[in-house]
């Protein structure tokens, strides 16, 4: 791209126009004359090079002007480059795997199976964040720690089974070690997004205790009870090793996510069927996005010496002209 970085000077263009009209002027006039007593002392004119070249020595030094004006407007050219700068974020799933992810009630998978595919499914519209996995149910550990390596967590996800750990639910471990994880993150937005379809019944730590802890270090936590509301089909096998399936009722301590989710400044949500849970990872997804800036950064070539030395190589020529073989009258 071409600019002028002090298109100001351009005014000085009025400079060679006003040279002009006065040279034309004083040519009218005639005031541009020398005197001789007779015609016949100067020999008549011969048509040839010369006297065209002689008459353009005039246009040519204001060209060279011209060009001197347009070397103080500073002519550029300009490589541009534009950057996009993202801020990601940090965002840990925490996800059940107790045995009563074993329920089908979202069918033809159970609740585990279709968790896995919705957040995996989240996962790939992520672009510059860091996502980890910690995994829980009456203990927790991390599956997979942040990583930009989206690939790898989405293998760690397929691998994540129900019978990993001890059944029971601990939500207050599962929300302490997410914590632990993420806390001394560099993002500025720190986002834990757990996943459960039980009661807290389980460990040391007790749930809203870890969600201040959560709030203390500046971390919001997203909380989504996953299950049908009244009776889900639970698998069972028999004394002859038959698997059949038994209603069992459906127990998600609302109360309790939604305070975790409020102190910390997330929400809560309740997923009773997989496109419901799809939302609801397709709303935190629109809601916390990665900032992005774009900016543009400018490599710049002057060009005035260019017009510089062509102005000089144009007076140069004339000079040398004049004093040669274009010599004139002074």
């Amino acid at each position: 791209m071409f600019r002028l970085a002090a298109k100001v000077n351009l005014l000085l263009l009025a400079l060679p126009l006003l040279l002009a009209w006065w040279w034309r002027f004083l040519s009218r006039r005639s005031q541009r004359h020398v005197w001789f007593p007779a015609q016949a002392l100067l020999p008549a004119q011969a048509p040839g090079l010369t006297p065209a070249l002689i008459r353009l020595l005039g246009p040519l030094k204001m060209a060279a002007l011209i060009l001197f004006i347009l070397a103080l407007a500073r002519p550029q050219l300009l490589h541009t480059y534009h950057v996009d700068e993202q801020k990601g974020m940090d965002i840990l799933l925490t996800l059940d795997i107790s045995g009563s992810m074993a329920a089908v009630d979202f069918k033809p998978k159970n609740r585990l199976e279709v968790a896995k595919d919705v957040i995996a499914s989240f996962i790939a519209k992520r672009s510059s964040d860091r996502l980890g996995l910690v995994i829980f149910a009456a203990t927790s550990y991390t599956k997979c720690p942040l990583t930009v390596d989206y690939d790898i967590l989405k293998f760690y996800l397929q691998e994540t089974a129900l019978g990993e750990l001890e059944d029971g639910t601990a939500l207050g471990m599962a929300l302490a070690a997410s914590v632990n994880r993420i806390r001394h993150a560099a993002a500025k937005t720190k986002i834990i997004i757990l996943l459960t379809d039980g009661v807290n019944n389980r460990g040391e730590i007790d749930p809203r205790d870890a969600a201040k802890m959560a709030r203390d270090f500046h971390i919001k936590v997203y909380t989504i009870g996953v299950g049908t509301r009244g009776e889900a089909p639970y698998p069972v096998t028999d004394s002859l090793g038959r698997q059949q399936y038994v209603m069992v009722n459906v127990e998600i301590d609302e109360a309790l996510l939604r305070e975790m989710a409020k102190t910390t400044g997330g929400l809560y949500f309740r997923a009773t069927d997989r496109d419901s849970l799809q939302n609801i990872f397709s709303e935190i997804d629109r809601w916390e996005k990665t900032s992005i800036k774009s900016r543009n950064y400018y490599e710049t070539t002057e060009l005035f010496p260019y017009f510089i030395a062509l102005g000089l190589f144009i007076l140069l020529l004339l000079e040398t002209a004049r004093r040669s073989f274009l010599r004139t009258l002074p």
